[in-house]
């Protein structure tokens, strides 16, 4: 019997799982699918990034729902429009042999007409991400009265950004659902306190150690100066020839600097970031899947949910402010049993926050020396010569030019003609490290704890709000914090918000940090180089007969709490 068959899975989707190469169920999956095909049990699956979630409830979905009626019996709930495509893509791969099943993405960046339509004709399982369920839900498009069952999928990454009150809005509106499942990689106590909320003695299942790194990636870090880090970081990809990897920014204009920088110097790479249109996005991702390029950077929001098999390599060009946010990007690497490289540049004013990251992920890190110019020098040439031996010569007629090769190197030994051809090939190699100095800052104890007063306070407060314990997003040098005389008695809740006021302003909504709504207005963190845009796009207009007021919430006089309106 198949193994997928023996956890009680529909014949027509183990046949589906075994074309699609499912041999053997990850312990997620072999612990979940079990539970799940009752439909009736509350659950929580606690496991990395990479070990097979999707299945373990994408099948038991398909096994639970039916073709008729045509109105949405299911709902995945998902942080990013990235995850979200890739879980419908799955979810229709598993359903091959089940007629009359269908599957819709709805999430932001993307037509809402076309997604109403797509619910209008008939459908028994969404994927959402929040802000654009609730707007479908707000336009009445969607109704989640008849919905039986509920996920939440990456549940700890829809708090990271901020969707507590968007998740809890929809597990309000499904009140005939017959079981709710939580999948995270993570437990914080925000998931916790909804779980309890929302969910009826669930059966949770850990897998792996909660906050743990995977086991299988080497965890490498390097300490430099601030004014090296790229230095650093191009030495660190010409020392690993055959990468194959991420490097995680913390800002979108430094993925598009170092990008642009790499890409003059001659590197195939690009760069994934929020200014880029959903073409433009899925455009670098198809080149990264199928590897025309060598390196993809990207921001920390641009890169949730992309799941690319076989990446060699993570780099942390920037450290997170989050440890969780450190797990799930070395979480890229590693995969199914494969092992990976997360690699740290550590800047030596930032050696707190790294052993706070090292602590809170339960992870050993390895430190290494930044290799010198010679170093790199010969890893690329040992890397050439074995590449060289592994030259593919049975598709040519190279037999026929043997003849005119041997006449015309007859005066040239063999040696020389290896040193012409590793000079051609290594040449700008050699001429760019000839004189290049050492990277390394020698880490001292002392240095390390004298920097750690400063570093505990811009690693641990600030940014993402009260309702969220933890490490800070924004609330830092880089952000404004502005002041808005609208709330919730306006109706708005947070998604809703956040769509109006980046409609209004034509931003993106990276450079947003923190939003904290209150009954009559709200505070909203902006990147200091938007903020004046925000500003003069959102003071002064109209909303519902009101003026509304925008100004900087660190230059205003004390507010009274009532609303007031310009005359």
């Amino acid at each position: 019997m198949n193994k997928f068959e023996a956890l009680g899975l529909d014949a027509r989707l183990v046949r589906a799982t075994s074309e699609m190469g499912y041999e053997q169920p990850t312990a997620i999956q072999e612990q979940a699918i079990p539970v799940l095909i009752s439909g009736t049990k509350d659950f929580i699956g606690l496991a990395q990034t990479g070990t097979g979630k999707t299945a373990a409830y994408a099948l038991p979905l398909l096994q639970l729902i039916q073709p008729s009626p045509l109105h949405p019996q299911a709902l995945v709930v998902c942080p990013t429009r990235e995850l979200c495509l890739q879980i419908v893509k799955e979810i229709d791969a598993f359903k091959k042999y089940l007629p009359g099943l269908s599957a819709v993405a709805v999430y932001g960046g993307s037509s809402i007409v076309l997604q109403i339509k797509d619910i209008k004709r008939g459908v028994q399982l969404v994927v959402a991400t929040p802000g654009r369920l609730i707007d479908l839900i707000e336009r009445k498009a969607i109704a989640l009265d008849k919905i039986q069952y509920v996920v939440l999928d990456e549940a700890d990454e829809m708090l990271n950004m901020g969707f507590q009150e968007d998740i809890e809005f929809i597990l309000k509106n499904t009140p005939a659902r017959e079981s709710t499942w939580l999948f995270s990689a993570t437990m914080p106590a925000e998931i916790r306190k909804v779980s309890k909320k929302y969910m009826n003695q669930p059966k949770e299942v850990t897998i792996g150690k909660v906050n743990t790194a995977n086991a299988s990636i080497d965890h490498q870090y390097y300490v430099t100066s601030a004014h090296h880090r790229y230095e650093t970081l191009k030495r660190i990809i010409d020392f690993n020839p055959g990468i194959y990897g991420i490097v995680f920014t913390r800002t979108k204009a430094d993925a598009q600097e170092i990008c642009d920088r790499l890409t003059r110097e001659g590197y195939d790479i690009d760069a994934l970031h929020g200014d880029l249109s959903q073409p433009q996005r899925e455009k670098v991702m198809g080149q990264f899947r199928d590897k025309s390029l060598q390196l993809l950077i990207a921001t920390d929001v641009a890169a949730r949910g992309i799941d690319v098999a076989g990446i060699s390599h993570v780099i942390n060009y920037e450290l997170p402010d989050d440890a969780e946010v450190y797990t799930h990007r070395s979480g890229r690497t590693g995969r199914a049993g494969n092992q990976g490289i997360c690699i740290s540049i550590v800047h030596a004013r930032e050696m707190y926050k790294f052993r706070q990251i090292e602590k809170l992920s339960n992870t050993r890190f390895h430190k290494l020396d930044i290799p010198t110019g010679k170093d790199v020098c010969r890893k690329q040439f040992f890397h050439f010569m074995d590449k060289l031996l592994l030259a593919d010569i049975s598709h040519g007629d190279y037999e026929t030019y043997v003849p005119m090769l041997t006449e015309k190197f007859a005066d040239i030994s063999k040696e020389e003609v290896l040193k012409r051809v590793a000079a051609m090939e290594f040449d700008r190699f050699l001429k760019y490290y000839e004189n290049a100095g050492d990277l390394n800052v020698r880490e001292k104890e002392k240095s390390s704890k004298s920097s750690g007063k400063a570093g505990s306070q811009d690693f641990q407060s600030g940014g993402r709000g009260d309702s969220r314990k933890g490490f800070a997003k924004g609330g830092g040098t880089g952000y404004r914090r502005l002041f808005v005389n609208l709330g919730t008695k306006d109706g708005f809740y947070k998604a809703s918000f956040l769509q109006f006021i980046l409609d209004l302003s034509d931003l993106k909504k990276e450079v947003l940090g923190k939003i904290d709504m209150k009954d009559m207005n709200s505070w909203v963190e902006v990147e200091k180089g938007a903020a004046q845009q925000m500003i003069r796009a959102i003071d002064g207009k109209k909303y519902r007969g009101r003026s509304i007021r925008m100004n900087d919430a660190d230059n205003r006089p004390p507010f009274s709490g009532k609303h007031q309106s310009s005359k």
